[in-house]
């Protein structure tokens, strides 16, 4: 899993709430094992016409935003089904943070399993924030894990906080697998020990 420390970029206003897993990344998607490639179908219904071609409207598709690397988003993001091509259709895309007032909690657990880091600030710092994004590649946001901060353009910072656990993983690039490998010594050394005392075993 990649690392998150420091992360500059372009945050993206989508001033919706309750975006479900579904619209992130819809069903038709799901049979796929890999993580990589899903970028494209990000946010499809709304990104795509009937016809395939791009909806101009939506924020992702225009120029300001298409290298957005940050999302701002509404309370309660990510609900719906527990699928976890939602985060991976993010990460492939390019988006690493998410700053929004809630989240739903699947989806905020298998944000840290998968790189990305889901900020959750009280509604009046969100809709701050969101302001600030929708300046577009005129305003870049600075997201600090290790000091938990995200400073904005012109300097001002807003303090978020997270599991120390977490925190550990992300600024780690600590996976579950990973976190398992951790405790590979440990692990051989105790099936030693049972295969020297229990060889039937």
């Amino acid at each position: 899993m990649d690392k998150f420390d420091k992360l500059t970029g372009i945050a993206a206003p989508l001033p919706m709430v309750n975006v479900d897993t579904d619209m992130i990344i819809p069903k038709q998607y799901l049979k796929t094992i890999k993580r990589s490639g899903l970028g494209k179908a990000l946010f499809d219904e709304m990104r795509y016409l009937d016809d395939g071609s791009e909806n101009p409207d939506f924020v992702l598709n225009q120029p300001a935003w298409r290298d957005s690397e940050i999302l701002v988003a509404g309370e309660n993001f990510g609900c719906g089904s527990s699928r976890e091509h939602a985060p991976w259709a993010l990460k492939d895309f390019g988006i690493r943070c998410i700053i929004a007032p809630s989240y739903a909690d699947i989806f905020y657990n298998n944000c840290f399993k998968n790189g990305i880091l889901p900020i959750a600030l009280p509604q009046a710092e969100v809709d701050a924030l969101m302001e600030e994004a929708r300046k577009g590649a005129n305003a870049r946001l600075a997201v600090d894990l290790e000091a938990q901060t995200v400073t904005t353009t012109d300097g001002r910072e807003i303090r978020f906080e997270i599991d120390p656990f977490r925190k550990h993983c992300l600024l780690n690039g600590l996976d579950d697998i990973a976190l398992t490998l951790e405790k590979a010594p440990a692990i051989a050394a105790y099936e030693d020990r049972v295969a020297a005392e229990r060889p039937w075993v």
